[in-house]
């Protein structure tokens, strides 16, 4: 039978647990909360604006609360970059898979990044922002957006080399060039609709990958579904 001080100890253990896992639970939650707050600065403001005094004013925080939880601006950007890639997985890629391979899922990627790239139009988009602020520099962040942006190509290239495994693309197709014609048209976008201001920018890019879709598929395969040009409702 265990002595009455061994009981107590017995006794706290389980409840200086639950408070700990209390305790890392709330911190979580309150890193979640700066994370949403500096990826909604960082889309209009860019990452190079984003400061722990800054979030600490939105948020309500001390700066030394805020500053807790990354322990330097550079990882505070990094995280940004991390929450920004886990959404646009989630909305532009997850979504993509129920569509059956080859030109379908093709389709429906591009679609759900065009559907991303119109609000972003609106907002701003970290891949092309921090493309420029971080263009000839060195160092983690560059390296964190760098590796976003070639996970993301390189889930488009698999797609259209699906295609092409599943002869539904031209035998003198290179999917690098494809990819690079179809990633050219998001980017002419950004520029045409956000700093230009064109009108039509968006249908225009939609032709666009479909021009690109007819002629290098296989006559069949040409004549699948076109991208929807409607934009998404708010």
């Amino acid at each position: 039978m265990p002595s009455p001080t061994n009981s107590r100890q017995a006794t706290r253990i389980p409840r200086v647990a639950g408070g700990t896992g209390r305790a890392l639970q709330k911190g979580q939650q309150t890193k979640a909360v700066i994370v949403e707050a500096a990826l909604g600065l960082a889309t209009h403001i860019g990452l190079e604006g984003l400061s722990i005094g800054a979030l600490a004013d939105i948020t309500g925080m001390s700066k030394s609360g805020v500053f807790a939880h990354f322990g330097s601006r550079e990882e505070l950007q990094i995280s940004v970059i991390r929450e920004y890639h886990t959404r646009f997985e989630q909305e532009v890629f997850y979504p993509a898979m129920s569509a059956p391979r080859g030109v379908p899922r093709l389709r429906a990627l591009f679609d759900n990044w065009m559907k991303r790239t119109s609000i972003e139009i609106d907002s701003g988009c970290i891949y092309i922002s921090g493309a420029i602020e971080f263009g000839d520099r060195t160092g983690l962040v560059r390296d964190a957006l760098v590796n976003s942006v070639r996970t993301w190509l390189a889930a488009m290239q698999r797609a259209i080399e699906h295609c092409k495994e599943l002869g539904q693309l031209r035998d003198e197709v290179s999917p690098e060039q494809m990819l690079f014609e179809i990633h050219g048209l998001i980017l002419a976008l950004h520029y045409e609709a956000r700093f230009l201001q064109t009108p039509g920018a968006i249908d225009r890019a939609i032709t666009g990958f479909n021009n690109i879709l007819a002629r290098c598929s296989q006559p069949a395969a040409a004549k699948g579904r076109p991208v929807s040009t409607q934009t998404p409702k708010e």
